[in-house]
Formats: C-alpha cells, structure tokens, sequence
C-alpha cells in the first residue's frame, strides 16, 4: 500500500502518494521499485556532492480514470476512431470528479513550480511492449498568480494524459499487439520538474537516458558496457531523437566518432528544451504548450555551460574545456566527464547496475540533473522513470563471405535486434534521386498511406531510408511516429552526406522498434555497409509516389541479423538473382 496524497505535497514526510485507488500504472510501479533500488544504492554521500533523489510526485489511481470516462459518458466518443483534436476537446471540456477535486486543488494552492503530467497505463513499460513515448505528457508552468487558473491548468493536462488513451497512435500500437483501447486503463503522475528558473525559462542543466545495453558500441566499448545519452535542458531532445551526446559509462574519456573539432561543432545539440515561464498561447490539447526551444545563446546568458560546454577554436581546430575563453560553444560535457568537477558518471555506473540487478534485465533510464552554476556540486540527479530493455540472444551466425555476397541487397556491420526472417517480399525505399530534408514530413504522410495497405500482410515489409528514423526534427530523418511504419519487420537508415547523423539509442521510437524486435540496418554513405540501389531500380513497382517506391518480389528475402557482433544482410532470394542476370 501507498500512503494517500498529504495536502502540503513539498513539506510532506512522504514523496510518493496515491489520490484515488486501483491500479497505479506501470510507470508509477517502475518509480515505486525505483524508490527502493535508490534507498539501498544511495545513501548519503556515496557519490559525493550528488544527491540521487525521485522527484516529489503524486499518481491518480486508474478508479479516477473510470470515473472520469463513465461521468462524461465518454467510451463511445472516444472509440469511435476520430481525430485526436476532436477526442481531445470532449475530454477536455469534461468534468473531473468532484470527489478528487480538492486535492488537485489543494496540489496548486502549494505548490508555484512546474509539473509533469505524465501517463501511466496498466500495459506501459512491460517488457514486451513498453508504449514508450505513445501516450501524452504534458510540462505546466503551474505559475499564474490565481489558484483558480493554475487548477484549471493542472486539469486541462490530466484530461488530455487520458484522452491519448484513443488517440490515432495509441490505437494503431494497440493494434499491434492484438489489444483493445477499450481495455486500457490510465493513471496519471503529477510530478516536480527537476530543474531551475533562468528569467523566462525552466529546465535542468543535464538531462540523460542511460542504457544497460550498447547497440551501436564504437571504439574500445563493448556491448554490455552500455550507453548514456546527454543533453542540455529537457530530455525531449533525446527522447525525441534530436542530437545528444553519446558515450560509453566504462569509457567516458573516450572521444566521439568525429574527424575533428570543427565537425563536431557541426554535429552537437545547438537548441534545448525548457518550460516557458510566461503567458503562451493558449491550446490545452498540445502537449508542448508551454514549451521552448531556445538556442545556446540563451543557455549562456543563463551562464549553464560552465560545466556542459567546452569551447572551440577555429585558428586551431581545437576544443577547450569550458568557457573560459571566447568562441563557439560546443556541448561535450567534458569538465563532468573528463575531468569529473561533477560524478555524474560515477552515480551512472552504480545506477544502472544497480537497476539492472533489480529488474534481472538490462534497462534503460531517464533521468535529469541541476548542479550549482559556480561550483558544480552541490548536484540534485533526479531519476524519472526505468523500463527493462528486450534482448535478444539467439545465436545468429552472418561470416564475411554473407556481407560480401552477390545476392547482397543490404549489408552492415552496425546492426539492432538479433534474429531471421525469410517471408518478406516487399519492400518500401525512399527515392535517392530526389530525397532532400525538406520533403520529410510529405514523405511521412506518404509511407503511412502505403504502410496502411500492407499492414495486414503479416510477413510485413523492409523499409529502407535515409537519416534517423523516428526523429521530430525533419532535419535529421523522416519524422515517422511507429504506428505510422508499423508494419515494417526490417528496417534500413542510410546516411548522407548532407544527412549524416547517429542512430538514437535514446528515443522513445527506438524502445518501441526494439520492442516490437524490428530488424534494423545502419549503412553509412562513407563506408560499414552497401545497399544495391541499382538492383532495385530495375524492378517493377507495385506502387509508386514522387518520393517513395514499394516493390514486390517473386521469391522471399533472406535477412539475418547477428546481435553479437551488430552485422547482418538481407539476400536476394535465388531465383530473383537468376531471373535478375
């Protein structure tokens, strides 16, 4: 049992209480066994300067939810497949249950810093299918001088945490896996933001996603030495695939795969996320109301890259740790992980082995950080959530003859997931000759049209394309939701020379193509693998749009990936190679 929700919220002697009963949600639960992992492996000072805490936070039982839904009479509305935007607004203009209303209430008569509203669905963060990313969260200012506005704020956020239970994606996951919305039931969490108030703005200094399991290890790191994404501000960047960076727990020194400084400055995060502390315009049914992006300009007049940035020196083509010299600012984080003024990564190591003992599987965890601008420590490292990672282990075998063969359609040797298929004819691929960053978003809308059409072939498709698959910046690949590729079983990213980014191990899209043990090919236009365009030019389309082609083959696919060492190839079939010549 969880103790009730206390009035006074801050000056509570509990950090984490229940309003309502049923069940909690799997988020909340994963905080719940969070909570206790932290009380063992973090007692005062065994970092030190760091304090390892799960920000304050409250969960209304899915019984609130249920009586939400059946006091508006909202089911029928709400699975009868409208648009998010119409579903959204019934259950935004809905009545809350009177019988919860005083603590919301009470909630914001205490409490003048920002909240997260986040979901926490019966089925979210199970190990099979783990809905990361699918349902809404929603960051609030939670500033306006009136209770009443800040109240109505706080219930506008909880109504759309619940309606995304119907929203398009969440029915098309659900979908997937054989599941109902009817049967879903929502907890939602309202918790502290972990952060600090720069004027207009609110945001932690680092925010992080750390994961047991390396799928893409470079230089000396191993696979199980795992991988941790960093960013400034929000963890939207991350776990939106934006730019972070990238390093390994075990070698945190180790430099990034860049052939100099200056292209590093070119290919770190250059914006970040924070909550607007002041009036935006009004839409309750976006989930980035409140939202920002500024550039680095802002987070130095904020004076938060002291410990975050190094500088860059174009005389020299060199970086220099911090800012203490004039110059571009580039986020590498170095005085935390090279010279350590901050043992962010000595709380990572012991946390994620920590959790990964706990949970008996490898993990992924998001968390987010203040440090004192001056000095870097005192450090509050908030831990926001964690969820068991699906790995699979099966011994696959792919020899160098396989990536060499003539019946090669796609080799790599920086590979996700482990495993076989030998079903798959058809295949989807963006167009080379006429692919450019600015037509991602009709591209999306394209391959959702086509993904539709052959989502009930339940051999399913190979996608291949270019940039990062999953990305809400247009700029970095096609800006895919999964419900709208959900019928792709293998998956191809091509690099560009003017597209030329990292796969993101810390995105919610990648959990979920995880998850769902989606095949996942990364081919480099500067060489670690080769996709034979010509021969799939020369095939008659299916189906064919300015941007996209499907082809449909007479003999199946050979696709094998092996986990162990990130390689795999898809093989023509024999007779297409034979009818081919």
């Amino acid at each position: 049992m969880f103790p009730r929700f206390d009035r006074r919220f801050f000056e509570a002697d509990q950090d984490f209480t229940v309003i309502g009963s049923g069940e909690l949600g799997g988020k909340a639960l994963g905080l719940a066994a969070a909570r206790r992992i932290l009380e063992e492996a973090f007692p005062p000072d065994v970092v030190p300067g760091v304090r390892v805490t799960i920000p304050r936070l409250t969960v209304l039982g899915t019984d609130v939810f249920e009586q939400f839904m059946a006091r508006n009479n909202l089911y029928e509305l709400a699975l009868a497949d409208l648009p998010d935007a119409r579903i959204a607004h019934a259950f935004v203009q809905a009545e809350l249950p009177p019988m919860f209303v005083g603590d919301l209430r009470a909630l914001v008569s205490e409490v003048r810093t920002p909240l997260a509203v986040r979901s926490s669905s019966r089925l979210e963060d199970a190990l099979q299918h783990p809905f990361a990313g699918v349902y809404a969260t929603k960051m609030i200012p939670n500033n306006a001088a009136e209770v009443g506005e800040r109240f109505r704020r706080l219930g506008e956020a909880i109504k759309l945490v619940w309606a995304s239970t119907f929203f398009r994606d969440a029915r098309g996951y659900m979908r997937a896996i054989d599941q109902s919305p009817a049967d879903e039931r929502m907890a939602v969490v309202i918790q502290e933001v972990i952060g600090e108030r720069f004027g207009p703005r609110f945001y932690p200094v680092v925010s992080g996603v750390i994961r047991t399991h390396n799928y893409y290890p470079r230089g000396p790191a191993a696979a199980e030495d795992g991988v941790v994404n960093l960013a400034l501000g929000l963890g939207k960047t991350i776990v939106d695939g934006g730019v972070s960076w990238t390093y390994s727990p075990r070698f945190p020194h180790h430099p990034p795969p860049f052939g100099s400084a200056r292209a590093l400055l070119k290919n770190t995060q250059t914006r970040f996320w924070a909550v607007s502390m002041e009036p935006a315009p009004y839409d309750p049914i976006d989930e980035a109301e409140s939202l920002v992006q500024p550039g680095l300009d802002a987070a130095e007049w904020d004076d938060v890259l002291r410990y975050t940035a190094s500088t860059y020196d174009p005389a020299s083509d060199r970086l220099t740790l911090g800012t203490g010299c004039d110059g571009p600012r580039v986020l590498t984080f170095g005085r935390m992980l090279e010279l350590g003024d901050v043992p962010l990564n000595d709380v990572v190591v012991r946390l994620a082995a920590q959790c990964r003992e706990a949970l008996q599987a490898e993990v992924e965890i998001e968390f987010a950080m203040t440090l004192d601008r001056r000095n870097g420590v005192p450090a509050r490292f908030g831990f926001l959530q964690v969820r068991p990672m699906l790995v699979a282990r099966d011994d696959v075998g792919v020899t160098a003859a396989d990536l060499a063969s003539d019946r090669g359609l796609v080799a790599s040797e920086f590979t996700l997931g482990n495993g076989t298929s030998n079903a798959i004819r058809d295949v989807v691929y963006l167009k080379p000759e006429v692919f450019e960053a600015r037509h991602t978003p009709a591209i999306a809308r394209e391959i959702e049209t086509l993904n539709r059409n052959l989502a009930g072939d339940a051999a399913g498709y190979l996608l291949i394309g270019f940039g990062r698959w999953g990305s809400s910046d247009p700029w970095l690949g096609v800006p895919v939701r999964w419900p709208q590729i959900s019928g792709a079983r293998v998956i191809v990213e091509a690099t560009l020379p003017q597209m030329n980014v990292d796969a993101s191990q810390g995105s919610h899209f990648f959990h979920n193509m995880i998850s769902f043990q989606v095949l996942y090919f990364t081919v480099r236009h500067d060489g670690g693998g080769v996709i034979d365009w010509a021969w799939l030019d020369r095939q008659p389309a299916a189906f064919e749009t300015r941007f996209l082609r499907h082809v449909r083959l007479g003999a199946p696919l050979e696709i094998r990936v092996d986990g162990r060492h990130g390689r795999g190839v898809v093989l023509r079939g024999r007779e297409e190679r034979i009818s081919d010549a």
